[in-house]
């Protein structure tokens, strides 16, 4: 394991209290991010540091691209479909029966398969599930039984898949079947001890390599494939919550940042908690899928 001194940089003061979700959009060269409490999608030109945004009216998890233009989002009623003007289409309200729960984190995989889990409002373990959402709108559990579904990632052939479950401290990996979404063979890739802080969202690397932010970790991780400990990054902030490249070149490293549960100490601590980071750190990353539907 190595320890880097790498800059960071703040490229934006939101003060937020979950900022989450970041994914790089090629599109208009603009970095999206959410406010997860607040319903806010950020889209954030880091070239000029104009921000719009766009509000849901609930909670908001995760968003990813559409390629009919527009985003998929996941929210703490469903799965919606969001134009760049905001309208707002829900097409799944898979969980409404569950109002202690809310969608976390998603991404989509290679043939556009939009990827979201859940948490339950007070953390119980064992509750949540993640869901595959595919083209035709047909939502289907992956898997269950999860404490707080988090980051997603899958391997450069496609043949993998990588996940998060936050209150487990786990990175696991599965056998992906890119022409189905099937998942099997789920094994453990990394254990996290407590010290290390809470896994939360991640990105893959051009060259197959796992970042992975640790939430009251104050760190980012660099993972080989096989899960083994290659870098680490320290953040001057304790509540690191996802990672995604991004950048003309997906050389910049962008880090969302949390605010909640910190003292008044440590808010003075922390200044740039809450906002959005950059570094730079010698690795490339690789396009974001596109939702299908």
């Amino acid at each position: 394991m190595r320890t880097i001194a790498t800059e960071i940089e703040l490229v934006q003061s939101a003060n937020t209290t979950l900022a989450e979700g970041p994914v790089w959009d090629p599109r208009s060269s603009e970095l999206l991010w959410v406010d997860i409490p607040g319903g806010v999608l950020h889209r954030l030109d880091p070239s000029s540091g104009r921000d719009r945004t766009l509000s849901v009216g609930q909670h908001l998890g995760a968003v990813a691209m559409r390629r009919a233009g527009g985003y998929v989002a996941a929210l703490r009623d469903g799965i919606a479909l969001l134009s760049e003007d905001g309208e707002l289409r829900l097409i799944s309200d898979v969980e409404a029966d569950r109002p202690t729960h809310r969608f976390n984190d998603g991404k989509c995989d290679a043939a556009g398969r939009f990827w979201a889990g859940t948490m339950r409002f007070d953390d119980v373990r064992g509750s949540a599930t993640l869901y595959r959402v595919d083209p035709d709108h047909s939502v289907t559990p992956m898997v269950t039984g999860v404490g707080l579904s988090n980051g997603l990632g899958w391997s450069v052939d496609g043949t993998v898949m990588y996940y998060i479950d936050t209150l487990e401290r786990s990175i696991d990996a599965f056998d992906f079947a890119p022409d189905t979404g099937g998942l099997s063979n789920r094994r453990r890739l990394v254990s996290l001890a407590p010290d290390d802080g809470y896994p939360d969202g991640m990105t893959v690397d051009r060259d197959g390599f796992l970042w992975v932010a640790l939430y009251q970790g104050g760190a980012i991780r660099r993972y080989s494939p096989a899960g083994e400990l290659a870098r680490t990054i320290d953040l001057p902030v304790s509540q690191p919550t996802s990672c995604a490249f991004g950048g003309p070149d997906l050389m910049d490293l962008y880090i969302t940042t949390a605010t909640q549960d910190l003292s008044k100490a440590q808010l003075e601590a922390e200044p740039l908690a809450g906002g959005v980071l950059r570094c730079r750190p010698g690795a490339q990353g690789r396009p974001e899928n596109a939702f299908q539907g």
